[in-house]
């Protein structure tokens, strides 16, 4: 067995994958007890966190962010940096340029480290069986790209919060800055008054993938057939919050459809199969994800509580259950977060600046359409 080949495992012949998906297993198990005996708490406590970052500023993706703002709220880890042991050699040798010898950053003794996973790829020419990097077949045209092979590989990196080191006491400068950086800033507009201006936005200009329509009704949930969100009143939710968590739930399911993501299989999605267990938990995970990411604090949707007891016995039968289930969030989440971005970004520019309510006086009413039940369907 090769150096490499032997890294990956352990005695107990665990792969570096097994064992994190594992841990995640463990901690995903013990939150949803804890939401079970509880069901009306939020999925990351109000009030928390912001994004988990590295140590360099970058935020870590939609399966990695989930996984560590629930190792940061177990452990009571305030700022969610993380960083490798290789980056704190590399921090206390200046970051490879000569400078004057600074405090060296130690991870505390007995400290565990945490797992993330990081996808690479190798790109190899079909004829020649050259490669060439990732970053430069992006720049690729989509012809260019035909000529090569893609092949993913996961890898399992260990993180360290910066709680875990000395590095308040070797660098007081540098840890405050950092936390001065990551501090958590709710939004300005808070309870009734609280709005999700790229949301509205997309209500009101078609501007989600697929129509949202409000309607002056109990149930909330995406239509498969019709590919449509349907939604009660803002007004008839208990708070703001609580309907933007709401249509996001909606818009993660929506991401699902055959022609984006392909989650939502009409021989696979019947109610109360296994299926429409994990896609409401996908859901829900998605969704609690994109509204953290903007200081909205999510709860369980009422209807998908049902479903705790579900997901808590296939995450105890298999490990694998939670693999598969966090990529689907990732891709998921990552999705919802590029479109309100894009929005964002038109209305930072003075695209697009009718409101909500401007937008329906000038629409004809919408049909009524028949519904039944809650969530997504058929």
């Amino acid at each position: 067995m090769s150096e490499r080949h032997r890294k990956n495992y352990r005695s107990d012949g665990r792969t570096a994958e097994e064992r994190a998906l594992e841990r995640f297993a463990e901690m995903m198990i013990e939150k949803i007890q804890a939401i079970k005996s509880d069901w009306k708490k939020p999925w990351f406590t109000e009030g928390t966190l912001r994004w988990p970052k590295n140590l360099s500023g970058r935020e870590y993706n939609g399966m990695n962010a989930l996984m560590l703002m629930l190792h940061c709220e177990k452990e009571g880890y305030g700022i969610p940096v993380f960083m490798t042991f290789d980056r704190v050699v590399k921090m206390n040798s200046g970051e490879g340029k000569k400078s004057v010898e600074l405090p060296q950053v130690a991870i505390r003794k007995g400290e565990r480290s945490f797992p993330v996973f990081m996808t690479s790829f190798t790109v190899v020419d079909k004829e020649t069986r050259e490669r060439i990097k990732y970053e430069d077949y992006k720049l690729l045209t989509e012809e260019e790209k035909g000529r090569y092979n893609v092949y993913p590989k996961l890898n399992v990196y260990n993180v360290f919060n910066i709680e875990q080191s000395n590095m308040r006491e070797a660098r007081p400068e540098l840890y405050e800055k950092i936390r001065e950086e990551n501090e958590l800033k709710r939004p300005e507009q808070q309870g009734e008054d609280f709005s999700f201006a790229a949301i509205d936005e997309m209500i009101a200009h078609n501007e989600w993938l697929c129509p949202i329509a409000l309607k002056h009704q109990d149930k909330a949930y995406y239509s498969i057939s019709k590919d449509e969100i349907v939604l009660p009143e803002k007004e008839q939710f208990v708070s703001s919050e609580s309907f933007y968590g709401t249509a996001l739930h909606e818009m993660i399911h929506s991401t699902g459809a055959q022609e984006r993501l392909g989650r939502l299989k009409d021989n696979n999605c019947g109610f109360g199969s296994k299926e429409y267990a994990r896609e409401e938990l996908v859901a829900e995970l998605g969704s609690a994800l994109v509204a953290q990411r903007h200081g909205i604090t999510k709860s369980i949707k009422e209807e998908s509580a049902a479903y705790l007891k579900a997901w808590l016995d296939c995450l105890k039968e298999s490990p694998e259950y939670i693999r598969t289930t966090l990529f689907d969030v990732k891709r998921a989440s990552a999705m919802v977060t590029c479109e309100i971005d894009r929005v964002n970004k038109n209305l930072e520019n003075g695209i697009g600046v009718d409101t909500a309510d401007e937008r329906r006086e000038n629409e004809p009413a919408l049909q009524e359409k028949e519904t039944v039940g809650y969530g997504w369907r058929k």
